[in-house]
């Protein structure tokens, strides 16, 4: 099954049960309930309050999206990645256009002319600031249960893949041209065995019932949809600022008496060379990063891409039936 297991037997959740909202008890305990979908390690991970709580074994989730961001965002996060730490990007922006008013510290006026958007700045010829685009969603099995974010990487975006398997933004291409939005149908989101870091590929499984489109539809204006679309990783999963440390005073330096003048020493006698050069301010070779096979890779060169043919068809049925079987991974 595609979504995140609740019960080790692999039950359902009733239909009476299932509910948008959580009761006072369950919010008051777990705090910090923002939940989020990661994609670390090329498996789909459940984050609640930044804690992992469940892992799909499933290469593919089926989802709806139910909000998206206006534009791409960036994102980048200084030092060596340290896997499960929490961490607030150092820098961000809200449009890839211009840092964040919030952010700790702006790496530069403009997206365009950053030194974390130059190649080389991050692993191998990659850049440090990376390009997202954030969603919130819901499992397609339960349209009117949890909200959760994820944010969609640079090659997952940008990708232009073939057939049924699309980057996100040639998937959202594809079912505007023939007049279906995203947010009507169930979406399947798959991760692309073939990739060396972790990639996913987008096609669409059937079309929402009028009920569930009535329930997503309306949903978008809830406040988690909204925060899943404007919060960082880091504000979701609740990470604070460290406390900056006090500026330590110099100690009084007790007053110095001048030291007696050196005797003049003789000359020492050359010494021959020993033929290895003694190097100076020598830079020590950097660990490797563990964030170089999971992060995305670069962002792909975005390619105009031709508009799709108008198919007549009389239903969305007709439109995702044109796709026939999915391809072999």
């Amino acid at each position: 099954m595609s979504e995140l297991t609740l019960f080790a037997n692999g039950n359902q959740l009733p239909a009476h049960l299932r509910r948008g909202e959580l009761s006072e008890i369950t919010r008051a305990l777990m705090g910090n309930d923002n939940k989020r979908i990661s994609i670390e390690g090329g498996a789909f991970r459940m984050i609640v309050g930044g804690q992992e709580v469940a892992v799909s074994e499933e290469r593919w989730m089926n989802i709806v999206v139910i909000r998206a961001a206006n534009t791409n965002t960036r994102t980048y996060y200084e030092g060596t990645y340290v896997k499960g730490a929490k961490a607030k990007p150092l820098c961000w922006s809200e449009d890839a256009l211009v840092p964040s008013p919030e952010s700790k510290s702006p790496q530069s006026k403009n997206c365009a002319t950053c030194p974390q958007n130059i190649k080389g700045s991050g692993q191998g010829d990659s850049r440090a600031c990376r390009y997202q685009r954030r969603l919130a969603v819901a499992l397609a099995n339960n349209v009117g249960g949890d909200i959760y974010a994820m944010s969609i990487p640079a090659a997952s975006l940008f990708d232009n893949g073939e057939g049924r398997k699309m980057g996100l933004q040639q998937y959202a291409r594809f079912l505007g041209g023939h007049g279906v939005d995203i947010n009507a149908v169930v979406t399947e989101m798959r991760f692309d065995t073939n990739a060396t870091a972790p990639k996913l590929t987008f096609s669409a499984v059937r079309p929402l019932e009028a009920d569930e489109w009535e329930t997503v539809n309306a949903r978008k204006e809830e406040q988690a949809a909204i925060n899943a679309v404007t919060m960082t990783v880091g504000a979701l999963d609740g990470v604070e600022d460290a406390p900056a440390e006090p500026a330590q005073q110099a100690a009084p330096q007790a007053p110095t008496t001048p030291a007696p003048k050196a005797t003049p020493q003789p000359k020492a006698t050359p010494q021959p060379k020993s033929g290895f050069a003694v190097q100076k301010n020598v830079e020590p070779v950097a660990d490797v990063d563990p964030r170089q096979t999971s992060l995305p890779l670069d962002e792909p060169v975005v390619r105009e891409v031709s508009k799709p043919a108008v198919v007549a068809v009389d239903s969305v049925n007709a439109i995702l039936g044109e796709w026939g079987a999915d391809a072999d991974d």
